[in-house]
């Protein structure tokens, strides 16, 4: 059997030193980080020049300025000009044309075509009333055309390959935009298609719910269930209304209710055989309508979990409004054996209730005994 050799140190020092390099590579300033790097080794070459003949710096002394020159490309995402502004001193001071060509490829990758070209142009004319005063170094080039010749390709080329860059980048972050639309359009339709599917097979049992319901409740008229039968015709009605509303009219929705509510859905709990104790505080009626609503949908919430895992139980529900926040708290007893059948849910109904309040700078709580079980939620007053 043929063993593959252990990687050496080596290969796996050099392999981990790829990796990061790979990493480091795609951070935009860590690219700002070469840029500048890379600008100022080439005009590091020059730096014998820069301090002997081209001006009066010490040869430490032109390095400490062409550092802080080539800093300029750390912001050059943010702030091209300043690098454009630092290179045309730089041609004017230090007779330097290399910092010029990154800040014409800055330019016309973070501000375009327009930018660019004015850059350019201006890049051109001040050289052009440099090379015209007296104190150009030497050997001077021996003739205006001459000088353009290698002014106005260096400026030319690097904007050209800056403008390019730009477009790469638009071309790029349009594909961006129409892949997100493309996965956005998918999800719509599959929303679509679940709906669709829903209507369909949701919507059928439910019509068959609630048809059999109306039969039984004519049928049960002159027997002591009469009224059983009647508000499970009801709720049949309902259910199916709130489908064809959500999924098949697609329509504005009613407005949730406020705290208004509150005694109609505990006068609705109690008629499906789970009494409710109210207490609500006369304050919360000056609450905003979006905490009106996120009170009533916890409550609401919670009198449906009870309604499945506590039926028959009394539900105590308490809306205080005192002070900065306010307040909700249900509770309610929970039966001493496990009922018959388990309750249909679908189990997110307490996690959106929790991301509701969360969103409005509250915090929720369920606490659980083995013979009750509360939740408080705790919103801020506004």
């Amino acid at each position: 059997m043929h063993v593959k050799p252990a990687p050496s140190a080596f290969h796996r020092a050099v392999s981990s030193a790829r990796r990061m390099a790979e990493g480091w590579g795609a951070s935009p300033r860590a690219q700002d980080a070469l840029a500048a790097l890379s600008c100022l080794a080439l005009m590091t070459l020059d730096l014998p020049g820069l301090a002997a003949a081209d001006n009066s710096l010490s040869g430490a002394g032109a390095a400490a300025v062409l550092t802080a020159g080539c800093s300029t490309l750390l912001a050059r995402r943010r702030m091209p000009w300043a690098a454009y502004l630092t290179a045309l001193l730089f041609i004017g001071w230090l007779h330097e044309l290399t910092l010029i060509q990154f800040a014409l490829y800055s330019v016309g990758r973070s501000r375009g075509r327009r930018a660019a070209v004015l850059a350019t142009l201006g890049y051109v004319a001040f050289a052009v009333s440099v090379f015209c005063l007296p104190g150009w170094p030497e050997p001077k080039v021996a003739t205006l055309s001459s000088f353009l010749g290698l002014v106005v390709p260096i400026g030319v080329l690097a904007s050209a390959v800056g403008i390019a860059a730009c477009r790469h980048d638009l071309v790029r972050e349009l594909e961006a935009r129409r892949a997100e639309a493309a996965v956005l359009s998918a999800v719509q339709q599959e929303r679509t298609s679940v709906a669709r599917d829903v209507h369909d097979f949701v919507g059928r049992e439910l019509t068959l719910l609630t048809v059999r319901s109306e039969v039984l409740s004519m049928r049960a008229r002159e027997t002591p269930y009469a009224k059983d039968f009647e508000e499970l015709s009801d709720t049949a009605r309902r259910a199916h209304l709130v489908l064809n509303e959500i999924i098949v009219q697609r329509g504005e929705r009613a407005a949730t209710p406020g705290v208004d509510g509150l005694a109609a859905l505990a006068e609705q709990s109690g008629r499906a055989g789970s009494p409710v104790t109210l207490a609500l505080d006369p304050q919360a009626h000056a609450l905003s309508p979006l905490r009106q609503a996120a009170v009533y949908r916890v409550v609401q919430e919670c009198l449906t979990n009870a309604a499945k895992h506590a039926r028959g139980e009394t539900i105590e529900v308490s809306v205080r409004a005192d002070g900065p926040h306010v307040r909700i708290a249900v509770s309610n007893g929970l039966p001493d054996g496990a009922p018959g059948r388990a309750p249909v849910s679908a189990g997110s109904g307490t996690a959106s209730m929790a991301e509701r309040v969360r969103s409005l700078g509250g915090t929720l709580t369920a606490t659980r005994t083995p013979d009750s079980y509360e939740v408080v939620a705790t919103l801020p007053r506004g």
